[in-house]
């Protein structure tokens, strides 16, 4: 990529291709970037630091930035050891550097750190600036998009509003792969809980002329911003991207499987766009990106020792813990005694908000035989009406 963002901005992030788990927990098989940025002006400003996975090549990419200059501040949006991992490092290598972030940073500090940095550190509220020169940083608060001490910059004479984690996707930034799916799978997965958050940030967004997105993961984004401003739009309402059903499936020996894929078929033959996923084997964050695409889900799952089978119980708490809200569900239970997972289902989905679900739920008893076959193209008819 161009490492000219702007008049003396460069960006000095790095690429990660080799991590498997992001967090610890989401599959990234295209890695990820650690952004981070430099502005040189009068003074000079490091924006975030990176993970301890490429600190060396990010303290390289800073001297290289750098040449005979050394940084007067660096800027600290987000504590997360992703993007904070090298601040104390940073301060022993530029002792007269002081570090700017607000309160709730510097509360985050010791936690990590056990540098002495009395003195050094430069508090900032929602609406103070910081002058570097030609370059002035307008300081946004956006707590809780994901972290409560996250803030945001916008720097007013080249219109780039530094974003922290919004904005971001999985992958490095040598992949090339469209923005929006690794966009969403990221947002609804790691932000997707602080909707409300993400919309007063948006709000101060739309007061700001903004040229250029800077996130602190995947590419810098400029030209047109509209679709990235819509889709976090949509993505922090809960509103569905498109119509189309998302046909979820805990099998054991396949023939809730079978089940799963003649409601697919019978949702296609009406025109819906579906996407059929075997959570026993599936991606779950992309699971749950998916639900957040599309305007209705389908949930079929076997009983299992009373209950749910495990996968499908680890969907609906992730939907949930997504906040994900405002869809259409119809239910399908399979069990060859006792079935119990129609109404577990429907349990888990009256705790989150907005949740229709169809009547009646289905019921297969090992098989698809005639009588329920009917029953799975009267769900998919009343699917398709919604």
């Amino acid at each position: 990529m161009d490492r000219n963002i702007g008049k003396n901005i460069k960006y000095i992030g790095c690429d990660d291709p080799s991590i498997d788990l992001f967090e610890s927990q989401y599959a990234v098989p295209n890695g990820v970037s650690y952004n981070s940025y430099v502005i040189l002006d009068e003074k000079v400003a490091v924006l975030d630091t990176a993970d301890g996975r490429v600190s060396e090549q990010w303290f390289a990419n800073l001297a290289a930035a750098l040449g005979t200059r050394e940084p007067d501040y660096l800027i600290v949006s987000h504590m997360e050891p992703d993007h904070a991992r090298n601040i104390g490092r940073f301060l022993e290598k530029y002792p007269s550097a002081k570090i700017v972030g607000n309160a709730k940073t510097f509360v985050m500090f010791p936690q990590y750190f056990s540098d002495d940095i009395s003195g050094r550190q430069i508090v900032v509220k929602e609406g103070d600036e910081l002058s570097l020169g030609e370059h002035t940083l307008a300081f946004i608060m956006a707590p809780m998009v994901h972290w409560p001490e996250v803030m945001m910059e916008y720097e007013k004479s080249e219109k780039i509003l530094f974003s922290a984690d919004a904005f971001g996707k999985f992958g490095t930034l040598g992949t090339d792969e469209p923005w929006t799916d690794e966009a969403r799978r990221y947002y609804c997965n790691i932000v997707g809980k602080y909707g409300s958050m993400v919309q007063g940030v948006l709000k101060k967004a739309a007061a700001l002329d903004i040229k250029t997105i800077c996130p602190l993961h995947g590419p810098v984004l400029k030209g047109d911003l509209g679709l990235y401003l819509g889709k976090y739009d949509l993505w922090s309402r809960y509103v569905p991207e498109e119509r189309g059903v998302v046909v979820a499936y805990a099998s054991i020996h396949g023939n809730t499987a079978g089940a799963a894929h003649i409601l697919r078929d019978e949702l296609e033959k009406a025109g819906e766009k579906t996407v059929l996923l075997d959570l026993a084997r599936c991606d779950m964050a992309e699971a749950v990106a998916q639900v957040f695409r599309f305007d209705r889900l389908a949930l079929l799952s076997c009983t299992y020792d009373a209950g749910l089978f495990p996968c499908m119980q680890d969907f609906l708490l992730h939907l949930r813990s997504k906040a994900v809200q405002g869809r259409t569900v119809g239910l399908v239970e399979n069990g060859s005694w006792a079935p119990a997972a129609g109404k577990l289902m429907a349990e888990m989905l009256s705790s989150m908000k907005n949740m229709t679900v169809l009547d009646p739920v289905v019921t297969v008893r090992g098989a698809v035989k005639d009588d329920t076959m009917s029953a799975l193209k009267a769900l998919a008819a009343a699917l398709h009406k919604r």
